[in-house]
């Protein structure tokens, strides 16, 4: 790479947007459940307690009791209501069990066809991922057009700064498509 600030500093900004893409979609993904108990599903799950909404890991444990199974265990016993009525309008599919102590959830197994409705799920986030790596991709390529245009890159610096963007993007892409595969093994395994 060149000795030019400008092109340094447009190269932290394109790694850092195509780094918080990959890890935004592996966010996504913990998020979608493969049959197994996964503590970070309840991650975005807000309660509303003491007159606002709180996030559940914030009002007491969340931890997985064995493969098929979620304990809640929230520090005051007097949210177990709102916490059992906000998994229940979460969407999740779960039907919490309450008794009295802590909110247990029973993960079901997966049907095929549940299976299958989430690989593509999966592979839309995926593909949303690679449409935001791209967008990066653009937003640089003009950034570095404008330049030569301005003459701060002669046009050989221009085409190496080129070559490398489309390397970081490239490997982001790959980045993209490895989460795509895992989770997509993760929940063919039954």
């Amino acid at each position: 790479m060149i000795e030019n600030e400008k092109v340094e500093e447009l190269f932290l900004v394109l790694e850092d947007k195509l780094e918080k893409t990959v890890n935004v979609l592996q966010d996504e993904f913990s998020a979608v459940r493969a049959g197994r108990a996964n503590p970070h599903i309840l991650d975005k799950l807000q309660v509303e307690a003491y007159g606002g909404m709180s996030p559940l890991n914030q009002l007491g444990n969340v931890s997985a009791l064995d493969a098929r199974c979620l304990v809640v265990s929230p520090w005051d016993k007097s949210l177990l209501k709102a916490i059992e009525k906000a998994i229940l309008q979460s969407n999740l599919g779960l039907n919490p069990s309450n008794d009295g102590n802590v909110i247990r959830l029973v993960f079901p197994e997966l049907t095929e066809e549940r299976r299958k409705e989430l690989v593509k799920q999966i592979r839309k986030m995926g593909e949303e991922a690679k449409v935001a790596v791209r967008n990066n991709r653009r937003e640089a390529m003009e950034g570095l057009k404008k330049m030569k245009t301005n003459k701060e890159l002669s046009e050989d610096e221009a085409a190496n700064c080129e070559a490398d963007v489309e390397k970081s993007v490239a490997k982001s892409i790959e980045e993209v498509e490895k989460a795509v595969a895992a989770k997509e093994k993760e929940l063919m395994t039954v």
